[in-house]
């Protein structure tokens, strides 16, 4: 891996997601919703972009930090872990940062946790001092060691990394953890929390000085309105003058109403942007705070 990705001036962005996987799809359906259509090459491996000059490389979740450091791709979706990982490991061989987190994006959500067997009494961190943690991330566990104070042994594994302790190969582990359930099938416990992880958007460090910047920038002002759209709804109601600040109260997340007074009535007719989940309870909150016909409609798009 070079040092610094080197200053490669091209008209078209590369994208690096992974080719299979748990980010796979997501990450498809994500870039599909920014309006984004590809025609896949014969090996499956790289996509061409038809609807604008943006390209995927279909990669292991793995290679994309190494991709991005190379210049090889302009951005990547990926774990946090995986990123995080990668500079944890520049930074030990005192290298510069290339890459850096551009957005959250959702999905993909988990955590780097340290796991101990289920007969252990654990009393803290200090009770790693001299023990074996195996796991398929060594320079983030060692960062975090380093920063407890902590002498420990870290035991590199690619994979298994949940049946060390049983085969003898460690004391504990840490490992990426979803539900839980693969460690308590192997008689195992998270006690503490290294990382919280999901998919990112990763870029360079220094930005563009090419096409791909005004491509970059479009791209990240679509993803943003595909991201803000998640969960919002347009919340659309009737109520009196004078219940529109307890209303509002009920609505934190939402955006300044536009506002309508009806005509020959005191009676004024609201709509706006609610990012949160509009529950029914919301609605039965909203209606006994003075808001009548009551409507949430979908979002199909939003454009800053």
């Amino acid at each position: 891996m070079s040092p610094t990705a080197p200053a490669a001036v091209r008209d078209r962005l590369r994208i690096a997601i992974q080719k299979s996987g748990r980010l796979g799809e997501p990450s498809r359906a994500l870039l599909a919703s920014c309006g984004l259509d590809f025609r896949e090459s014969r090996d499956r491996l790289f996509c061409y972009g038809e609807t604008l000059p943006i390209d995927l490389l279909l990669v292991r979740d793995d290679d994309i930090p190494g991709l991005l450091a190379d210049g090889v791709c302009d951005l990547g979706i990926v774990g946090r872990n995986v990123l995080a990982e990668q500079a944890a490991g520049r930074a030990a061989e005192a290298l510069p940062e290339v890459a850096r987190e551009l957005r959250t994006l959702g999905f993909g959500g988990c955590r780097l946790d340290i796991a101990v067997p289920d007969g252990w009494d654990w009393s803290g961190p200090a009770q790693l001092t001299g023990r074996r943690i195996a796991t398929s991330y060594p320079h983030l566990v060692r960062q975090w060691l380093e920063g407890q104070g902590i002498a420990a042994d870290v035991v590199l594994l690619s994979g298994s990394v949940e049946i060390a302790p049983r085969l003898g190969q460690a004391d504990v582990i840490c490992d990426l953890v979803s539900s839980g359930a693969t460690l308590a099938a192997n008689q195992l416990r998270p006690v503490l929390t290294l990382l919280q992880s999901e998919a990112v958007l990763a870029g360079p460090v220094r930005a563009f000085t090419d096409a791909r910047a005004e491509l970059m920038a479009l791209l990240l002002r679509r993803m943003d309105g595909v991201l803000r759209l998640r969960d919002s709804r347009l919340l659309m109601f009737q109520t009196t003058r004078e219940a529109v600040p307890a209303l509002m109260k009920l609505l934190p997340d939402a955006e300044p109403p536009t506002v309508m007074q009806l005509d020959g009535q005191d009676t004024l007719a609201l709509q706006t942007l609610c990012r949160g989940t509009m529950t029914w309870q919301r609605l039965e909150d909203l209606r006994q705070a003075g808001a009548r016909g009551l409507m949430v409609l979908p979002v199909e798009r939003t454009l800053a």
